[in-house]
């Protein structure tokens, strides 16, 4: 009596816990079924993914950041860069108020809306499009529903062509590079991926953390449901099984033929759900264990009188020269060059003297300011690498190469890209563990051998069949009613 009502009672609980997941399973299902189609299959095309600089000996500058400065009555600046396009070789300067000016390196003089023409036509160049009226161009300084987080990079310009795809190129102006670019196909699919995968809706709502906290919820829910059905599997397996010799027996019809496939494919998805519900509940609640806010970029004001060497009569060949910026950090200030093999040099802009590992020293610098509490003393070395190529802990959705990653003795990394002094990303314990979970447990990577369209493909039958056993239960609940 007692074990009838213990199987009564589980059946009873799996039930609801089934009836309480069953839209979420839906939404996250289908929504799962979009992102190859968004992110691979429908991915748009577009002619240049990377702009490539010219050398400075091609750009052939006539004026020094110095005389730029005294021309315009520039007492200060954040960072500059020449930069040369279709209106010629100029410096591009962060002014103090975060903003870009272009100066011609020529004669000095100011380009009026610089910025914006810079980005249209780097928009073109991507595109390869150069007939196509301009539909708009606009600052963008926060992610959206069309530019995601996952890009990055920010603050970037949204860059509008008026063609039939109602393309869009995001340009970061600062790095001459591209962002992300969405065709009208592409936008319908982010906005359906954000709505019923990410739930974006609950977010605008009631904010990010009570979205977490609703969708940990459900994935507990949706994991107690997957443990009570394998339960009353074990426990009225017999049941089952004797029921079905004896209809064969009799060659009585299946009436119960619904519950029977909700049953036989549950068990055999069981394993893909378990992988999807525990890394999708530990990918957020790491995101709530994370919920603190980001410090501040790292931001440096550069007065004149700092600059006393010129730029132009550095130690490097012009012709290997790609980049030219200027950082201050320890009491001092380096012009920042990076050469056509991307290697970051730094020499004093006070003697001209090149600072032996300056890349280094600048990286653990950055790495110890986005440290939010002080650094404690440690007892082993701090190792620096330069990581040129993306991995299992460095993704591609951190979007910056190259970067140093600063290894600390209790296991952290933080990974630096010193050419614009951001922190790229951090990976400590918990934060490697749920991203290893997330990228083989959830998206699959450990089908990356097949090639990225049978990954896919097996990803999203392992989502159909979710989706199909859910169904399944669902039609069984009716069917008893």
């Amino acid at each position: 009596m007692a074990s009838s009502t213990v199987k009564s009672n589980f059946y009873k609980w799996h039930r609801v816990l089934g009836l309480i997941a069953l839209i979420p399973i839906i939404l996250w299902t289908l929504s799962g079924l979009s992102h190859p189609f968004m992110s691979n299959w429908f991915r748009p095309v577009i002619a240049k993914e990377v702009f490539k600089p010219l050398s400075r000996d091609k750009m052939k500058p006539g004026l020094s950041i110095q005389q730029i400065m005294d021309k315009n009555n520039l007492q200060n600046l954040r960072n500059f860069n020449l930069i040369n396009f279709s209106k010629g070789t100029f410096y591009q300067v962060l002014g103090r108020d975060s903003i870009y000016k272009y100066y011609s390196a020529i004669d000095g003089v100011l380009l009026p809306n610089g910025d914006v023409q810079y980005a249209e036509y780097l928009a073109r160049f991507f595109t390869q499009d150069s007939t196509s009226t301009l539909k708009s161009v606009v600052l963008q300084t926060s992610f959206d529903g069309q530019y995601q987080p996952i890009n990055h990079l920010l603050p970037v310009w949204k860059v509008s062509l008026n063609r039939p795809d109602g393309m869009d190129v995001y340009i970061e102006t600062g790095q001459s590079r591209m962002g992300t670019f969405n065709n009208n196909t592409r936008k319908i699919l982010l906005w359906t991926f954000e709505q019923f995968h990410t739930w974006q809706f609950l977010a605008d709502i009631a904010g990010d953390t009570f979205r977490n906290v609703f969708l940990l919820i459900i994935m507990c829910v949706m994991l107690f449901s997957l443990i009570s059905g394998l339960t009353i599997y074990g426990l009225f397996w017999k049941k089952f099984k004797t029921i079905q010799q004896n209809r064969k027996a009799k060659g009585t019809e299946d009436k119960r033929f619904v519950h029977r496939f909700h049953r036989q494919i549950g068990l055999i998805v069981s394993f893909v759900m378990f992988t999807f519900v525990v890394s999708g509940a530990f990918h957020l609640f790491v995101k709530l264990y994370n919920n603190k806010p980001d410090r501040a970029d790292y931001g440096q004001v550069i007065t004149r009188k700092q600059l006393s060497v010129s730029n132009l009569t550095l130690p490097v060949a012009d012709s290997i020269i790609k980049k030219t910026g200027v950082v201050s950090f320890n009491s001092n200030t380096y012009y920042q060059v990076v050469d056509n093999k991307k290697q970051v040099l730094y020499f004093n802009t006070l003697t001209g003297k090149e600072q032996q590992l300056g890349d280094e020293d600048y990286a653990r610098f950055l790495s110890t300011y986005y440290h939010s509490s002080p650094l404690k003393t440690f007892a082993g070395r701090v190792k620096i690498d330069v990581i040129k190529q993306f991995d299992n802990e460095y993704g591609f959705i951190n979007k910056r190469l190259p970067v140093e990653r600063i290894g600390y003795p209790d296991g952290s990394n933080w990974y630096i890209e010193t050419t614009t002094s951001k922190l790229a990303t951090k990976v400590a314990g918990i934060e490697r563990a749920e991203g290893l979970s997330f990228i083989f447990l959830h998206k699959y990577f450990g089908m990356s051998w097949a090639g990225k369209n049978i990954r896919d493909i097996v990803s999203m039958l392992a989502a159909l069949g979710v989706l199909v056993a859910s169904l399944f239960g669902f039609a069984s609940f009716i069917k008893n009613k």
